[in-house]
């Protein structure tokens, strides 16, 4: 498509080759395809966006656990981003597996340097399959580093367990989390505090999510239905990504979260079945509803 061509996509928006927004993914890398930066391109692909990737990781891994992890270099890292940001500046950047203090750091720096907006970061701590994918050492930095730059954190149950250091066993106490956390990764920002959504599809009712935007703005419930697939490998890296490719695009957090969702959901409900174990979405199943 030239820059004369244009084409309204089915979400209503009119792009051409200079209207094209990007997105950034720093993450893994999946070899199975079904998380980390192979499940961030595909998802912001089909949301419209051009997709961009700076791997942190090779990760060897498939529907059935992580067995073998091999960082990049903070330098070889930090060559990735300046590529990037030096050529085609990302109109968001989402930010999943960073697994040592060495690489948070660098990536801190140059999110701060090139003055990166629309910073979605996804807390990956433990893989679908259970495997722990960050050192504790790295959850310190990331908190005090990273998490501070960030539009929106989403960490699951089990991460905003361990980020808040209490139990979530209801809705309150997601609510509880939330501002913890918020407040936490909060305090060296003098600006607006950063927003949580605290993931609730891990183990409580009906897979609702909860936004947290700050003490002076509501809480929001997104009331989300308990879709019937075993196969959730990559749901966070996907839902992450979906944020991200709407909040490129100026939409506000509220509405990027729920839009995002509803792809998610339907990845989840196209009922994809690959793989021994936990499988993969299909992330485009909007291409088959069209056949």
């Amino acid at each position: 498509m030239n820059e004369k061509e244009e084409k309204t996509m089915d979400n209503g928006l009119t792009i051409s080759g200079k209207d094209m927004k990007s997105v950034l993914t720093i993450a893994g890398s999946d070899c199975s395809g079904g998380a980390g930066i192979q499940a961030d391109i595909k998802t912001i692909t089909m949301n419209g966006r051009y997709a961009m990737s700076v791997i942190t990781a090779l990760t060897v891994q498939n529907t059935t656990g992580v067995t073998g992890i091999m960082e990049v270099s903070p330098e070889f890292l930090r060559q990735q981003l300046d590529a990037v940001f030096t050529d085609i500046f990302p109109d968001a950047v989402k930010i999943g597996m960073v697994s040592s203090p060495a690489l948070i750091e660098v990536i801190a720096e140059r999110l701060v340097f090139y003055k990166a907006k629309n910073i979605v970061v996804d807390p990956v701590m433990v893989a679908t399959s259970g495997a722990k994918l960050i050192s504790d050492d790295a959850i310190e930095v990331l908190v005090e580093k990273l998490m501070p730059l960030a539009t929106l954190v989403t960490p699951n149950i089990p991460e905003a367990e361990i980020l808040s250091g209490m139990k979530i066993r209801t809705e309150e106490d997601m609510e509880k989390a939330a501002k913890v956390i918020s407040e936490k990764i909060s305090k060296s920002v003098s600006e607006k505090p950063v927003a949580v959504l605290v993931k609730g599809g891990h183990s409580i009712c009906e897979a609702n999510d909860l936004l947290y935007q700050g003490p002076d703005e509501s809480v929001v419930n997104y009331r989300g239905e308990r879709i019937d697939n075993p196969n959730t490998h990559g749901t966070g890296c996907t839902l992450s990504s979906a944020i991200a490719s709407m909040l490129a695009i100026g939409e506000p957090l509220f509405d990027a979260v729920y839009e995002a969702k509803t792809y998610l959901s339907g990845a989840l409900r196209a009922g994809l079945d690959l793989g021994k174990g936990s499988g993969p979405l299909m992330h485009n199943y909007t291409l088959y509803e069209k056949v």
